[in-house]
């Protein structure tokens, strides 16, 4: 069983990675960066941001609170209320996620212990299952990102936008690891059920062989 025991242990390590990537990308504010690069302007800095999912970084010092769940809407354009509720819900899929992994994880391992193929496939089904969730927060975002993007360029000139550089940042490329690494390990676990089957498949035909 040389083969299942390494298929398990990649499947417990890209599920630890799958958590560890994600918890990183949530807590990390590299997910979109505006660099501002005018020509002969020395303040030209000051006016570069990054953000996460929580908080904006303005020049050097400056730090403000996305506003979510606590924020008064009342006074927002119907835009502004799109972006925030948009906002709100990667807020909610991407904790639920990691949260939904720690118990995927712990499924895995006695799943695994367990050595039950109908097991390890709900386990398996359930990283699949954790992965949508992820994947979704994700593609929300995106979407949130491209909504601002867009109301930003309404307010400022043509000509300030060509010093503007607009890219998706490194705690973005995380969540991504984190999604994919979830589907590596829901197949890792397919395959450690399939494993089992046939040996058990194996086992029986020489018992009745014998017999």
């Amino acid at each position: 069983m040389t083969r299942y025991r390494l298929v398990i242990l990649s499947a417990g390590f890209t599920g630890l990675l799958s958590f560890g990537f994600l918890a990183v990308a949530f807590e990390t504010d590299y997910w979109y960066i505006i660099d501002v690069a005018k020509p002969n302007d020395t303040g030209a800095d000051d006016l570069s941001s990054h953000s996460g999912l929580w908080r904006i970084y303005e020049g050097e010092n400056s730090t403000s609170l996305i506003p979510s769940f606590a924020a008064d809407s009342s006074n927002f354009s119907e835009v502004q209320r799109h972006l925030l509720g948009l906002h709100r819900v990667v807020i909610i899929l991407l904790p639920l996620s990691l949260v939904l992994l720690v118990f995927g994880w712990i499924f895995g391992l006695v799943s695994s212990l367990a050595r039950s193929p109908n097991l390890l496939a709900g386990s398996a089904s359930y990283f699949l299952f954790c992965s949508l969730f992820t994947l979704s927060g994700v593609s929300i975002y995106i979407n949130y990102s491209q909504h601002a993007m867009e109301e930003f360029q309404r307010v400022v000139s043509p000509e300030d936008l060509a010093y503007v550089d607009v890219s998706f940042g490194w705690s973005l490329a995380m969540a991504w690891l984190s999604y994919s690494l979830e589907v590596v390990t829901g197949l890792l676990l397919l395959l450690a059920a399939w494993i089992i089957q046939q040996k058990r498949k194996q086992d029986s035909g020489v018992t009745m062989a014998v017999v």
